[in-house]
């Protein structure tokens, strides 16, 4: 008996990864463990009786999370031209579609990519590319570096250095550093961009002040 779930156990361990991933990427629920899952995942791979193996839970891990981001954006896609049509009220205005659509055709490569290794932006982020129907074949093809670098790269991490506390133990925290890192300048410019429209605004009502 405890061999046959011990044996059960094991064998659900690659089933349980994939549809967890497919959930959170693909349905809209972004509370998952996504990161420390596939992390998990390569940990277990490593050990000296894998209950999955490493050349099996990578290209697996991959293909279903690409599969989940791709039926995110149909449902983005799906959903976009309501929005477009939906009159303005007090907490929707058309532009913001707009505005994201300009956003994802300047940004969208990059964000596709990096949108990964963040909780809850990695599962919203292809819906929006979708709402503002980002350029189709542009999203597939950074889509496919993003769940090669996420689905593979994270799992493989897992796999070499999930013995090692510190890692494993702030796995999270380290992804959110390296795509604060990665964003800075765009934040940086956008700090400077804000201030400099600021200014003349400050001139203004100085000026007006004063002549008071």
């Amino acid at each position: 008996m405890h061999l046959l779930t011990e044996t059960w156990l094991k064998d659900a361990v690659l089933p349980s990864i994939l549809v967890i991933v497919f959930i959170e990427t693909g349905l809209l629920f972004p509370i998952l463990p996504g990161d420390s899952l596939l992390f998990t995942g390569g940990l277990l791979a490593a050990l000296e009786n894998p209950p999955v193996s490493i050349w099996v839970l990578v290209p697996a891990t991959i293909v279903v999370a690409f599969a989940g981001d791709q039926c995110a954006y149909w449902i983005g896609r799906t959903i976009g031209p309501a929005l477009f049509q939906k009159e303005d009220s007090r907490f929707f205005k058309k532009r913001y579609v707009t505005q994201t659509h300009a956003f994802f055709e300047k940004h969208g490569p990059k964000t596709v990519v990096l949108a990964r290794f963040v909780p809850i932006v990695r599962t919203f982020m292809p819906v929006l590319a979708g709402a503002s129907v980002m350029n189709y074949r542009r999203f597939v093809t950074f889509d496919i570096v993003g769940a090669l670098l996420w689905g593979g790269g994270v799992t493989v991490l897992g796999y070499f250095l999930g013995n090692i506390a510190f890692i494993r133990d702030h796995i999270e925290a380290i992804f959110l550093l390296i795509v604060f890192v990665s964003i800075l300048p765009g934040i940086t410019a956008v700090a400077k961009k804000l201030l400099n429209n600021r200014a003349p605004d400050e001139a203004l009502t100085a000026s007006s002040e004063t002549t008071r």
